[in-house]
């Protein structure tokens, strides 16, 4: 029996992580355009840059000038990202245009952790201890937990739900010293490893172990199975997942040879849409924000919908 939610959230990710991965730097106005087109689709979330080493990811160093020209619209939710305590300080000028719904940032993969943060994990959790403590300072409570490589790695393979259920264990011991209650966690597929059957498995440990405990799913569409991991998770009631305009996105240090955009946000309105749950997105705008991120990028992005056209205007003209 489905347990699909009624309704879902969607964080938009595209702006960060969809344009950091580009070969050729995207102008600052560009990117900004891209920010206030997401802005009137009707998503409530929108990640829309990194404070990051410029050097490792130059195409960044101009967030200062896209934080500062994107124009904030009520009810929208705007979030940076960052990976050290320098680019949390450089987040935290910009309070007043950013929201931040912060996570203990774990890996399930100690390898992608050397990787992507330079760290393994007992530098990682002194550096998440240091983050929390920042955080409160500034009235600000960590209260998720997201996890790369949930579901495998390309460095270390299959992540096993013990696995993932302990790093999430030890995310749970850092707020606790924290005097801080985790509600949600997110569980990324980092390198496309992820399966229906295996998020299945993952979400229902999860609820077996933390039954409050909200889930949110990150996935990437590298092998293709973006969207039925979607689907997968619908069915076992998550209600909260983070996706990309058209498709865009990709961890650079991921170590993939072909395509690593993440689920693309117009699919899974459309699929939500065909299954009777709501997200609040007005598709056609979110189309039309697809076809301008494939202008900014100046290439081809592998979203669906934004092609194939969602179905209404079909059944319209065959009645």
């Amino acid at each position: 029996m489905s347990d699909r939610p009624k309704s879902i959230e969607i964080c938009e990710k595209g702006p960060r992580e969809g344009l950091q991965i580009e070969k050729a730097i995207i102008p600052t106005e560009r990117k900004i355009a891209l920010i206030d087109a997401l802005s009137e689709t009707g998503l409530k979330q929108i990640q829309i840059c990194s404070f990051v080493d410029a050097r490792r990811v130059p195409g960044w160093a101009d967030v200062d000038a896209v934080v500062a020209g994107f124009k904030p619209r009520d009810g929208v939710r705007y979030s940076p990202l960052w990976l050290n305590e320098k680019g949390l300080e450089r987040a935290l000028q910009y309070k007043d245009r950013l929201s931040f719904r912060d996570a203990i940032l774990m890996s399930a993969s100690e390898p992608f952790l050397i990787r992507n943060q330079n760290s393994d994990s007992k530098k990682n959790a002194e550096r998440q201890h240091n983050f929390v403590t920042i955080l409160k300072e500034n009235g600000i409570a960590s209260e998720s937990a997201l996890i790369q490589a949930a579901f495998g790695c390309n460095f270390a393979g299959d992540i096993p739900v013990a696995t993932l259920i302990s790093t999430i264990q030890q995310a749970f011991d850092i707020a606790n010293e924290h005097s801080i209650t985790l509600k949600r966690v997110s569980l990324n597929d980092t390198m496309a490893w992820a399966t229906p059957d295996t998020v299945k498995a993952a979400v229902g440990a999860i609820r077996e172990r933390w039954p409050s405990l909200r889930v949110n799913l990150h996935f990437h569409n590298t092998r293709g199975l973006g969207i039925a991991n979607v689907y997968a998770g619908l069915e076992m009631g998550v209600d909260s997942y983070d996706s990309s305009v058209a498709g865009l996105g990709g961890c650079p240090f991921a170590g993939h040879k072909g395509a690593a955009g993440n689920v693309c946000t117009e699919d899974i309105v459309f699929l939500c849409d065909e299954l009777g749950i709501s997200t609040g997105i007005d598709i056609d705008k979110l189309i039309a924000a697809a076809h301008l991120a494939e202008d900014v990028v100046g290439h081809a992005l592998p979203g669906s919908i934004m092609r194939g056209g969602p179905l209404k205007q079909l059944r319209e003209k065959l009645q």
